[in-house]
Formats: C-alpha cells, sequence, structure tokens
C-alpha cells in the first residue's frame, strides 16, 4: 500500500504500534518527531517490532511523508500496542537511525 501522511503542527502521532511487514517512506515536508527532513527517505521493519511515534515536531507547519507498507496476507497493516505488550516486547524497539 502506498499512501501520503500528513501530520498537523505539534501532532504527536500514532501510539506505539507494530506492523506486519516494512515500511519505507519519504518525508515531502516537515520535521517528526524522529528527525527525518524534507528530501530524507526512511525505512522501519515490519514484525514483532516496537514503532513508538510518528509525530510533528513543528508547532506552526504540517509533516508530510508518503510511504509504501508492505504488508502479510490477512494480518493488519498496523497493530497498536497496548501497555502489557510494550513490557513484554521491551527489548524489541525500532531503531532510530535514518536510513
Amino acid at each position: 500500500m502506498t499512501m501520503t501522511v500528513g501530520l498537523p503542527p505539534g501532532d504527536a502521532g500514532t501510539p506505539p504500534h507494530r506492523r506486519s511487514g516494512p515500511v519505507f517512506g519519504y518525508m515531502v515536508e516537515g520535521e517528526p518527531a524522529r528527525i527525518i527532513r524534507a528530501g530524507e527517505a526512511f525505512r522501519e521493519p515490519g514484525g514483532d517490532v516496537i514503532h513508538y511515534r510518528a509525530g510533528n515536531n513543528l508547532a506552526d507547519a504540517w509533516s508530510r511523508f508518503v510511504v509504501v507498507m508492505v504488508g502479510v496476507p490477512g494480518e493488519p497493516m498496523l497493530t497498536l500496542v497496548e501497555e502489557g505488550g510494550l513490557r513484554e516486547r521491551r527489548g524489541r524497539r525500532a531503531a532510530r537511525a535514518v536510513s
């Protein structure tokens, strides 16, 4: 699935979650919580790793990015992870580095 994601100024983003497959993205404009500047790309692994936030660091402008999400047939593309799941997976936090 390919989509454009827009986050309004100061938006906290998606709560902790995991995905069935990897995500590849391109920052069109703005600055999310994990600093990815316009023109930079990123990759996030799928599977049993936790992604914490994709919020907007900017208080006065939107952030927009294009993502390609690869999913596993029959599984949800994104699953929110509750507090108990975070404790169980505390060692599986997704890396914060930009690729």
